[in-house]
């Protein structure tokens, strides 16, 4: 393959060698290859439909393509940086193996479609995948939530005690989180599959292409309706980073808490030692440290969107060379999350749980004193001065340092008359959860409920997938 540049007709000094390293991409957007070689056979065949090539000038540019990109499958395909990216690689491969035809590929776009194209079409396999993975995390998510429907632990506020749930309805939590997500994701896809291609460089073209053909052919939903907008237009990798944000920002949260209810001061959870490590002085040391790395990616990939948007601010339409710089941010936000949520979904499935360190927690700090203050509104006292009378009687019972269940029948109501002897049934831990029997509550009744709608939704997800 030769080192001439397709594009030096115009040039008569060769580009200086330092110029020609630093302004390379096809170090990195080499796995546009596919994409590409799709993109091209998609255009070619509409050349051809078009009468703009002939059928046979087809034929010979799809079978050459084809052998290229068995060639970069067998990694045997030699990339040049003197033919800068991905696209220039593989016209250039082309014409050398099927001669002057190869040069008519590129009748009727530009590089600058071209990409636009190529990136899309990679990006779209790259959410179906994160979509999978997600649904991977969400599963193992639910099947931690049915195996834990009963299991009592504190809920916090301020991470201070605040009321009695269940751990499955703490997972449950974590699955709207990602239920979140995948519709992010859905979202994504849908705006960003739209069609660059034809827009040449910026103006269209004068040829008699059609649009629509090659849209149906790349199985994108229509051709992007204005040029301009089509090659300049990297909304839809912004838009991507952000969503992958919330993702890592959630798994960041989620990690948070495993490194949390893992430590010796808390003892609820055990993770795998597979999903651990050891300290290289401390020998005693387990520590958590797949989600701690987890918890700091989530910066790099926060760190890649407002790369991107930094990118974009100040471009005036169309296309410019700094849209070379949209390519690795992306590459590797896509990396990231991948092999995030990939972990995760390995390492949900070996969390145990320590249900009796999680009740003698929540036993502690009077989670079931907003239950008294609710008994006491259900008698027919305002909440407020509920709210007054429960505040007095912890106030007691810190200084006491006893439980609200602890108190006798007697003692509590020398603070308000309207307690009765059930009232034992709301400042137990299980009548407490019991209680919040309603959708969206911590009973383990309505989780059950809730796991069971969730699993249907990632069944009817999978199907329409």
């Amino acid at each position: 393959m030769s080192d001439k540049k397709l594009w030096s007709g115009r040039f008569n000094e060769p580009t200086d060698q330092f110029v020609e390293a630093f302004t390379a991409s096809v170090t990195f957007d080499q796995r546009l290859a596919p994409y590409d070689i799709q993109g091209s056979i998609a255009h070619a065949r509409m050349l051809a439909q078009q009468k703009i090539l002939t059928q046979a000038e087809c034929d010979d540019i799809v079978a050459g393509l084809e052998c290229i990109a068995t060639q970069i499958e067998q990694g045997t395909f030699v990339w040049s940086v003197a033919q800068e990216d991905v696209h220039m690689n593989i016209e250039a491969a082309l014409t050398a193996a099927i001669g002057e035809t190869g040069k008519k590929l590129h009748t009727g776009r530009s590089r600058n479609d071209q990409v636009a194209t190529d990136i899309r079409l990679w990006l779209r396999d790259e959410i179906q995948a994160v979509c999978t993975a997600l649904q991977q995390v969400q599963s193992a998510i639910l099947d931690i939530a049915a195996r834990e429907a009963d299991t009592i632990l504190p809920g916090f506020t301020h991470l201070q005690t605040a009321q009695p749930i269940t751990f499955g309805h703490h997972m449950l939590a974590w699955f709207e989180m990602l239920q979140r997500d995948t519709s992010r994701m859905n979202d994504c896809a849908a705006r960003m599959n739209q069609m660059p291609l034809g827009a040449a460089a910026l103006a269209g073209t004068t040829y008699p292409i059609d649009r629509d053909l090659t849209a149906s052919l790349l199985n994108f939903s229509a051709p992007c309706r204005n040029s301009l907008d089509a090659v300049s237009d990297r909304d839809f990798a912004i838009e991507f980073s952000a969503a992958a944000s919330l993702i890592l920002l959630h798994l960041s949260r989620m990690s948070e808490e495993l490194i949390i209810w893992s430590s010796a001061q808390f003892g609820f959870i055990t993770l795998s030692d597979g999903f651990c490590t050891g300290s290289s002085i401390m020998p005693q040391k387990k520590n958590p440290d797949v989600p701690e790395l987890i918890r700091g990616k989530s910066g790099r990939v926060f760190g890649h969107l407002m790369a991107l948007l930094t990118l974009m601010k100040a471009q005036p339409l169309a296309y410019n060379k700094d849209n070379q710089e949209d390519k690795e941010p992306l590459f590797d936000t896509v990396d990231t999350l991948r092999g995030s949520l990939k972990v995760f979904a390995a390492m949900l499935p070996t969390l145990t749980c320590n249900q009796t360190a999680m009740r003698n927690a929540a036993l502690q700090g009077f989670a079931t004193a907003t239950d008294l203050a609710d008994y006491l509104v259900r008698k027919g006292l305002a909440f407020r001065d509920a709210h007054d009378v429960v505040g007095r009687v912890v106030a007691h019972c810190v200084q006491a340092g006893c439980d609200l269940a602890d108190l006798s029948l007697e003692y509590l109501q020398g603070y308000n008359h309207l307690i009765a002897a059930d009232v034992y049934d709301y400042l137990t831990l299980e009548g407490s959860v019991a209680a919040r029997n309603h959708v969206g509550g911590t009973a383990p009744d309505q989780v059950r409920q809730a796991i069971a709608a969730a699993r249907q939704s990632l069944k009817i997800r999978t199907h329409s997938d």
